[in-house]
């Protein structure tokens, strides 16, 4: 999911977002241990109906993308 409203921007401060838990290993944000280091995470679509079809749009490739 590509985010398109300009209210969500991100960056890497440092610290784990509390109860935050990701497994995106491939995720710039994650550290290693499902912990999530964005400063903040947007989550998307509005009109979601199920989980299944939501997504992070603050996800940003790492690395070993």
């Amino acid at each position: 999911m590509e985010h398109k409203s300009g209210n969500c921007k991100s960056g890497c401060d440092g610290k784990a977002i509390k109860g935050i838990v990701c497994g995106v290993k491939s995720c710039a944000y994650h550290d290693g241990k499902d912990q999530c280091h964005a400063q903040s995470v947007c989550i998307g679509p509005c009109d979601a109906k199920c989980s299944a079809s939501t997504a992070c749009a603050t996800y940003k490739p790492g690395e070993c993308c």
